[in-house]
């Protein structure tokens, strides 16, 4: 038997409640319908006096390193952030600016984002890709951006956005099902070399 799939989301959003956070709940919930996973939702807004200072790892309290290092083992990734002129949350940066350059290399990435308006949706093509692909993961082919009248009640409640989501969802099962089986089998032909 297969272990569950180990799915990190980070939320770029620094103050609670946040749209990032309950966007990529939503992805999350959405992701657990169909798929067996264990899910942790990292909140920057919550690290962020610990964060803020630190020019290096070592740096870091005990608090932070587990939330990188669980990004670094997730077979999955979502990712959601809001726009902060034109791009994510410098606070976002700074986080992934700790997370190993080789430490994402093939983990596939739901990308997220939320907004004020349409007009900065392009984010996630823009600014969102070129960061993960720095990393060499696998950005997944739809991205999911919201604005901020997609939500209502601390929930996502537009049925377009809803059906977005689910499709860039269903869109990403078959990849996250080929990465989780090739993963057991890299780790096996690495033990035998």
């Amino acid at each position: 038997m297969t272990r569950p799939l180990r799915i990190v989301a980070v939320s770029g959003g620094l103050q609670r409640p946040s749209r990032a956070a309950t966007l990529a709940e939503h992805l999350l919930g959405l992701i657990g319908e169909d798929v067996l996973c264990e899910q942790h939702l990292i909140e920057l807004g919550e690290l962020a006096p610990q964060l803020a200072g630190a020019l290096w790892r070592s740096q870091l309290p005990d608090s932070v390193e587990r939330q990188l290092v669980a990004v670094e083992q997730a077979d999955v990734l979502v990712v959601a952030t809001p726009v902060y002129r034109g791009s994510y949350t410098g606070l976002f940066k700074h986080f992934f600016d700790f997370i190993h350059q080789d430490a994402l290399v093939d983990t596939p990435i739901l990308l997220a984002a939320t907004g004020g308006s349409e007009r900065h949706a392009l984010v996630i093509d823009h600014q969102l890709r070129p960061l993960f692909s720095f990393f060499q993961a696998r950005t997944l082919p739809l991205g999911v951006y919201a604005t901020d009248r997609d939500f209502a009640d601390g929930r996502v409640h537009n049925e377009a956005l809803i059906q977005r989501a689910r499709l860039a969802v269903q869109r990403a099962l078959p990849l996250l099902a080929l990465s989780h089986r090739a993963a057991p089998a890299i780790a096996e032909t690495a033990a035998i070399l």
